[in-house]
């Protein structure tokens, strides 16, 4: 779909990246629209040029993060003084409850946060399972396959019953929305910051790819 690679990045994390960014921003890539973007400054201009909005210059993230509290202190029945950027997750969410208040706090603000995980020992073994096995199966076809059909099923049950924060912070999950959910996640979503696109696309370019910040320059070769 998008035929550009970030240098020494698989293309296909940049194009699961970009339908996510496409999602967040109100806006659609055709076939090959892409193929001509040779920068990653020139993406972000594209990006920016794409978005047919009103442009504002206030501030998605501070937006997100006082829309979550508003959230945060309807559930949790606590005083919005209570709740800042660095208030820690595990503490308005207690393991117990977790589950149930995340599904509230997400159905309160109309998207999904992803917020949970299973502990990093359970996806390490079931990984190294499902790596055994694929080598198995040069040995042993019905073992392989029996030790694949468990790791997948594992891995699929361990994602979807996981109660291990992903995040630390309440300013973590601001961030997280901006990035993810932008239009949503400000006062009016028929508008945008221009001036803060590029910032929001280093965070997650440098957060999903696992890219140092200092080297998403506008210079930054992506083919």
């Amino acid at each position: 779909m998008k035929e550009f690679e970030l240098k020494n990045t698989d293309p296909e994390d940049i194009e699961d990246l970009l339908v996510k960014v496409e999602k967040s921003f109100g806006i659609e890539f055709s076939e090959n629209e892409l193929v001509n973007v040779r920068t990653f400054g020139e993406l972000c201009d594209y990006i920016k040029n794409k978005i047919q909005l009103d442009k504002q210059d206030d501030c998605t993230s501070q937006q997100a993060f006082y829309k979550l509290r508003n959230v945060l202190t309807s559930i949790l029945k606590v005083d919005k003084n209570e709740i800042t950027p660095d208030t820690q997750l595990a503490d308005l969410l207690p393991r117990q409850i977790r589950k149930t208040r995340i599904n509230q706090i997400e159905q309160s603000l109309g998207f999904k946060l992803s917020l949970l995980r299973p502990p990093h020992f359970v996806t390490t073994f079931l990984l190294l399972l499902l790596l055994g096995s694929i080598i198995s199966l040069f040995f042993s076809w019905q073992l392989g396959l029996g030790g694949m059909g468990l790791s997948i099923g594992g891995l699929w049950l361990a994602f979807k019953i996981g109660n291990e924060l992903d995040l630390k912070t309440v300013g973590q999950v601001a961030e997280k929305m901006t990035r993810e959910n932008y239009l949503k996640s400000r006062r009016n979503p028929k508008t945008f910051n221009e001036k803060e696109i590029e910032r929001v696309l280093i965070d997650w370019f440098s957060n999903d790819l696992l890219i140092d910040k200092s080297k998403l320059t506008r210079e930054a070769r992506l083919t």
